[in-house]
């Protein structure tokens, strides 16, 4: 907090005894009562390469260290009373001598170190005060405190010395030098110079008392995990100190404690603390499902050779409420990746691969929390997504785990057998996948994971006593269903839907999808008479409802994919809320004549095209000779007299 201008305090009777000097008391009493402007000071006057936290602490170890032993007759006298509008703390003896103290101090920490001399106690870290395991910073300010802490930072210390004594103690030019010569310094003139030729935007004085400079208002993040790791390890050698280290390995975020890689507890409440408990986790009975009207992830049992590991448990609930700095968090877009709000729900805790995986359920979302095998929680990786409303196939199958370009999943405890596929080979047939009695999967390619030329996309088929339905790995924990139709009413796909556009599905991974539609709105003959093409248009939804992806697809005869004639976001086009779509395509013929073909949905009652291509039609398919390269501007009208767009 910045402290404010007050009225000066009585002086106790043993200093006003002492004529002009400055005992203890009465410094005591000016640094108690201005100690935030104190810390202020000094932190402004170090130099910022000794990096924040350092810095925050020397300027309080400065501070706390002026005290005189007792009373100093010497040292107040050289200063003066500046009269200005804070005369109530410069008018002080005690201030002006515990600042002068703190100016002298700092000045002496940013002086760098030679080997001709040996350092002062201000150039050392300081011993105390010390905050173990966190990095104590002040809060960020905006841009302009940035800017002006940079050119500060450009600055000697006693430029910046005279600069923040001119700006946040609003002292005069002569004032300034008085002070820079009283603290040791052998050229106060050239200090103010060098602060004069700071280019500074006007509110320069405001911006010193911002909080980007308050190291008295701090934000505290944990040290650096690894090394605290590697020292630890040091003083477990040391027998004497067995107690002590087995009260620091139990501290939180030090990688070993009980709960792992998580950060340390900030704030504390019985929902929280309930949620961080292994022995509150609801548990389902492995039948649960057979009995329920529901089919959702509710209603999977908790599953995995390490269901009874508590200890595991707890590092996974404690790094999702607080993961650490070590920790690496993703989510699906629009997943919130905060704490859960109370016990989760468990699904699945064992071994996968060379990862001890354990997956959690919350009713918004699953938490996938994964560590090494060999005990180590350096690395240890937590994923989010959001599953919120999934029933049915949305729930079918979660990953487990992806390595070497294979995933690997757990499969619903209804789900009665498990293929693979490969959508650009749909009559090849279907290669059997190995389960385990959990419902573990053993690993396949993944489509996800692949690069280069798409010569290939494997799905995962999956057959309950409802019919069998094909899902996608687009690179998050819940595989994307794929579905065929009309906007509105789809049904479940066959591997012969998708062939044509399976290497389109690449456009989609990462975006949080739920599931893609296939549809197939037109067909048009081809101009030259060499056939039939098909307009296709896929639209990929989210979890979040938000974010749609939707492509058109013009699949000419002959050709083995369909190419993307037009992409649109958070379009509403061939979705079940809008089903039309309009999109066209410049194709050449085999004579080598350049067309503009466009086709809408059957409610499409004309299309007409403006701009590098004129031409119009009277059904829901348009053909024009265009020139190669040109572009069109397309516009449909539906039957009902709506307009619509072409989609781009």
């Amino acid at each position: 907090m910045q402290s404010q201008d007050v009225a000066p305090r009585p002086r106790p009777a043993s200093a006003a005894a002492s004529g002009p000097g400055v005992d203890i008391e009465q410094a005591e009493a000016a640094l108690v009562e201005h100690y935030p402007r104190l810390v202020r000071l000094a932190y402004l006057v170090l130099p910022p390469s000794l990096g924040r936290n350092r810095r925050v602490l020397t300027a309080h170890a400065l501070t706390q260290r002026t005290l005189p032993r007792g009373r100093t007759p010497g040292d107040a006298p050289v200063l003066p009373a500046q009269k200005t509008a804070t005369e109530g703390r410069d008018g002080d003896p005690g201030y002006a001598y515990v600042r002068l103290r703190v100016l002298r101090t700092a000045l002496e920490a940013a002086r760098p170190l030679t080997f001709r001399a040996w350092p002062t106690r201000a150039q050392l870290p300081p011993l105390l005060p010390q905050v173990w395991g966190l990095r104590l910073f002040p809060r960020s300010g905006g841009a302009d405190e940035l800017a002006l802490d940079q050119r500060l930072s450009a600055l000697s210390a006693p430029a910046r010395a005279a600069f923040v004594l001119r700006g946040l103690e609003r002292m005069a030019d002569a004032d300034v030098r008085r002070v820079l010569a009283a603290a040791g310094e052998p050229d106060p003139a050239a200090a103010l110079a060098a602060a004069d030729a700071v280019d500074t935007a006007e509110g320069a004085d405001a911006l010193l008392a911002s909080p980007e400079f308050d190291p008295c208002s701090l934000h505290a993040r944990p040290t650096d995990l690894v090394r605290r790791r590697q020292h630890m390890k040091a003083a477990i050698a040391a027998a004497a100190a067995v107690a002590v280290c087995g009260a620091l390995l139990g501290m939180p975020g030090d990688g070993w404690g009980p709960e792992g890689a998580a950060a340390p507890p900030y704030a504390q409440n019985p929902a929280a603390q309930a949620a961080l408990d292994p022995a509150k986790l609801t548990l389902v009975p492995a039948g649960a499902w057979e009995s329920s009207a529901r089919t959702d992830f509710s209603v999977w049992p908790a599953r995995g050779a390490l269901t009874g590991d508590k200890a595991l448990l707890r590092r996974a609930l404690a790094v999702w409420a607080r993961p650490g700095g070590t920790v690496q968090v993703s989510a699906t877009p629009g997943t919130p990746s905060g704490a859960p709000p109370g016990p989760p729900q468990l699904l699945y805790a064992g071994e996968v691969d060379q990862s001890r995986v354990v997956l959690l359920y919350d009713g918004l979302r699953i938490a996938r929390y994964a560590e090494a095998k060999d005990g180590g929680t350096q690395g240890a990786a937590l994923d989010f997504a959001r599953v919120d409303g999934a029933s049915g196939a949305d729930a079918d199958a979660l990953v487990l785990g992806r390595s070497d370009g294979n995933v690997r999943y757990l499969t619903a405890p209804w789900v009665r057998t498990a293929v693979v596929r490969d959508l650009l080979k749909p009559t090849a047939g279907t290669t059997p996948l190995a389960r385990s009695a959990d419902g573990v999967s053993e690993p396949f390619a993944s489509p996800a994971l692949q690069t280069g030329a798409c010569r290939s996309w494997n799905v995962l088929e999956l057959t309950d006593k409802s019919g069998t339905r094909l899902s996608t790995d687009l690179g998050e924990l819940t595989p994307a269903r794929l579905t065929s139709g009309r906007p509105g009413r789809p049904g479940d796909a066959s591997a012969a839907d998708w062939s044509p556009l399976a290497c389109s599905l690449a456009d989609a991974r990462g975006q949080g999808v739920r599931s893609v539609n296939s549809w197939s709105y037109a067909r048009q003959p081809l101009p030259d008479g060499s056939g039939t093409a098909e307009w296709l248009c896929t639209r990929a939804e989210t979890w979040r409802g938000g974010g749609p992806r939707v492509l058109a697809q013009f699949h000419a005869p002959g050709q083995r994919f369909g190419a993307v004639a037009a992409k649109a976001e958070n379009a509403s086009a061939c979705g079940s809320k809008d089903p039309h779509v309009l999109a066209g395509v410049l194709w050449k013929s085999v004579e080598g004549d350049w067309y503009l073909l466009a086709a809408g949905g059957e409610d499409t009652a004309s299309i007409r095209a403006t701009g590098g291509v004129s031409g119009a039609a009277r059904s829901n398919l348009l053909a024009v000779r265009a020139e190669q390269g040109a572009q069109a501007e397309l516009k449909g009208t539906l039957s009902g007299g709506r307009e619509i767009g072409g989609l781009r």
